[in-house]
């Protein structure tokens, strides 16, 4: 059986097959909601009647609709970290840029494919819209060790601060990307490539 997922906002995390199925119900439809109504109009009430679950049961795992979005974007994260190192054990060739790209081009694909991930992405703007968005720091650490292993490099320091400047960049840019259009603006992630390389090879080359 595939590890039971666990996210820090969880009140209590699920050890039998039955609950953590549970668990997955509830924020899948955490997930659908926030596409169709938003973060502000989201309600715990809701996600539960999506889910088909009683509201003891959301209240179970979270605290309030804050704690559930926080676990969604750790589940988002977990998914897409565990994507990336599939895809990186497949690419031999082509050093940093080609891990780069694999980054990017998951990144991309779940922002156009996984349901509210466009809203919520990795949790470093929750509540959602909140004009004091945390720094990418879990985001850039858990890419940096999975870059910096597949090209045998060791974290220090000056890295970790490399790869947070490039997460915090390409969120940026890949926000504006599909601000201009709603799959992405594929000349705005074409500039959004070229800069990373040139910045991370200062570090990487």
């Amino acid at each position: 059986m595939k590890p039971v997922f666990r996210a820090t906002s969880l009140r209590r995390a699920p050890v039998q097959r039955r609950s953590a199925e549970r668990l997955t119900r509830i924020l899948d439809a955490c997930a659908d909601l926030l596409d169709e109504v938003g973060y502000d109009a989201l309600s715990t009430r809701a996600v539960a009647l999506r889910a088909g679950v009683p509201i003891g049961s959301v209240y179970r795992f979270f605290g309030n609709k804050r704690a559930m979005v926080d676990a969604l974007a750790e589940r988002n994260l977990a998914r897409f970290t565990e994507r990336v190192a599939e895809r990186l054990g497949e690419t031999h060739d082509g050093g940093w840029r080609a891990a780069v790209d694999v980054v990017l081009d998951e990144y991309l694909d779940m922002k156009r494919t996984a349901p509210g991930f466009g809203l919520v992405d990795f949790g470093n703007q929750i509540p959602v819209g909140t004009r004091r968005a945390a720094p990418n720091h879990r985001v850039a650490d858990r890419l940096g060790e999975l870059l910096a292993g597949h090209i045998g490099r060791t974290p220090d320091e000056d890295l970790r601060r490399t790869f947070l400047v490039a997460v915090e960049t390409a969120d940026c840019l890949v926000h504006l990307a599909f601000r201009t259009a709603p799959d992405g603006d594929e000349r705005i992630i074409a500039e959004m490539r070229a800069l990373l390389r040139a910045y991370l090879g200062r570090a990487l080359d």
